[in-house]
């Protein structure tokens, strides 16, 4: 008896069967890797000489281009770096206003996010004080006007949202530092609840100080503390290597909601031919948002 007719389609059910099964344990949409930077590219001062932002700024975004970084939080950036780097960077979209006047005087906190991937739903900008409506007005003990922007961003793939918050924190002021970043978590929960969120920045502060603190008792986890694998320096800002090993600091950093799971976590010390793309280092994670998030 010839038998080959009645295995054929034993072999495709069993195929068919086969391909569904993998289908099903492949990853849902929402599980697409998400990779989260964030940058002091240090502000554009004649002074920094050899270091001066002309000499800097191509290697910038070719730093920022190889990375690829589907979100991106900068800080100390000036008008005309805010420029370079949307010409520069063409493939994301940037958002973001100057401290001083909620225009283009002053250094900006933009964020610049992947146009291919998401859609802007909203976004804004608020100053560090008691009157966060008012930017260009110092808060509390703060040396400098401080602000930070956000976006809300919807991926095109899956129709899910996500929060995004960049800020810069004060160099001197204690209590501005710890009030600037409750403000910054007050906003989250404000504009975007129930939403993932990450907040990215130079906070001008150390591991166990107070406004890692306040977003750790707010319910965010800092990604390099969250991380299945870390990498690099356990320090971020180095004065373009002019500061002893010893005496370097981890200034910058991500943090997350629950949504989160953080995969990697790197801090970045490429340093092209003579040239120090500033005086902080990037701090990029790849992590995954949990399929429930809104």
């Amino acid at each position: 008896m010839n038998y080959t007719r009645f295995l054929k389609p034993l072999l495709f059910c069993a195929c068919g069967l086969f391909l569904l099964t993998s289908c099903k344990s492949q990853p849902a949409q929402s599980k697409q890797p998400l990779e989260v930077m964030t940058f002091n590219i240090r502000l554009d001062a004649p002074s920094d000489s050899a270091n001066n932002w002309k000499y800097r700024k191509d290697d910038v975004c070719k730093m920022i281009t190889y990375y690829q970084p589907d979100l991106l939080g900068m800080q100390e950036v000036c008008h005309n770096q805010m420029e370079d780097l949307k010409q520069g960077l063409p493939q994301y979209t940037a958002i973001g206003v100057g401290r001083d006047d909620g225009k283009e005087a002053g250094e900006y906190c933009p964020v610049f996010f992947n146009t291919a991937r998401f859609t802007l739903v909203d976004s804004g900008n608020f100053a560090l004080s008691e009157h966060p409506d008012s930017i260009g007005v110092r808060g509390w003990d703060a040396s400098y006007n401080r602000i930070a922007t956000w976006v809300i961003l919807q991926e095109k793939s899956n129709g899910k949202k996500l929060a995004f918050f960049n800020t810069h924190l004060d160099n001197d002021g204690v209590v501005a530092r710890k009030e600037g970043i409750q403000l910054v978590l007050n906003k989250i929960k404000e504009l975007a609840p129930g939403m993932p969120a990450f907040v990215t920045g130079d906070f001008n502060c150390n591991l166990g100080e107070d406004p890692l603190k306040v977003l750790e008792a707010g319910g965010m986890k800092n990604a390099s503390e969250k991380a299945a694998i870390t990498y690099g320096p356990s320090w971020s800002f180095h004065d373009f290597f002019r500061l002893p090993l010893e005496e370097r600091v981890l200034l910058d950093y991500i943090f997350v909601t629950d949504e989160a799971k953080v995969d990697r976590y790197r801090v970045v010390q490429d340093t092209p031919d003579n040239v120090c793309l500033s005086d902080h280092f990037p701090v990029l994670v790849n992590l995954t948002i949990d399929e429930n998030g809104k």
